[in-house]
């Protein structure tokens, strides 16, 4: 299965996303990001915060849904439509969800809370990226992994009041 984890910026989430994704996954499964309009650097705290968990961070980029040699068979949005943003749509006929999750890199202020706003987008992505790894993956007709993937999003939601 291939998994296309997008934003707009593929900067920090998306990126999160794939990496975590790509770590825990068994090999038959793989992760992309990618953003409508991309960035074109992965941010340097994504990075950091990555290697801290202990997450492989080679090869990671910003790039374009555009440059994609893959076809995935799954869409995941993580932009934060709640603030506003404008979440890019996929015109393919992959499953789809959405998974909004506030962007760290528009916290202000103190390192303290730069880094804390990382460090949550962080963990609600891997939250959901370790309950979709409990699904049979292989054996989900599409529109019941797309209902999945939407009530897990939904599930962390309510527990940790990202967006919806």
């Amino acid at each position: 299965m291939n998994v296309l984890f997008l934003c707009t910026g593929n900067s920090c989430r998306s990126i999160y996303a794939e990496a975590v994704f790509n770590y825990l996954t068994e090999t038959r499964h793989h992760a992309w990001s990618a953003g409508s309009h991309p960035a074109g650097e992965v941010n340097p705290l994504t990075l950091i915060w990555l290697e801290k968990e202990g997450i492989p961070t080679w090869g990671l980029s910003s790039k374009s849904w555009d440059d994609l040699d893959v076809r995935p068979d799954v869409v995941i949005t993580v932009c934060d439509d709640a603030a506003g943003e404008a979440c890019p749509l996929f015109l393919g006929k992959a499953v789809r969800a959405h998974w909004g999750v506030p962007d760290p890199s528009r916290v202000e202020g103190s390192k303290a809370n730069i880094e804390a706003a990382f460090s949550h987008s962080f963990d609600a992505l891997r939250q959901r990226i370790e309950a979709m790894l409990t699904l049979p993956l292989d054996d989900l007709p599409p529109e019941a992994l797309g209902d999945a993937l939407q009530a897990i999003h939904q599930t962390f939601s309510q527990n940790g009041g990202e967006s919806t």
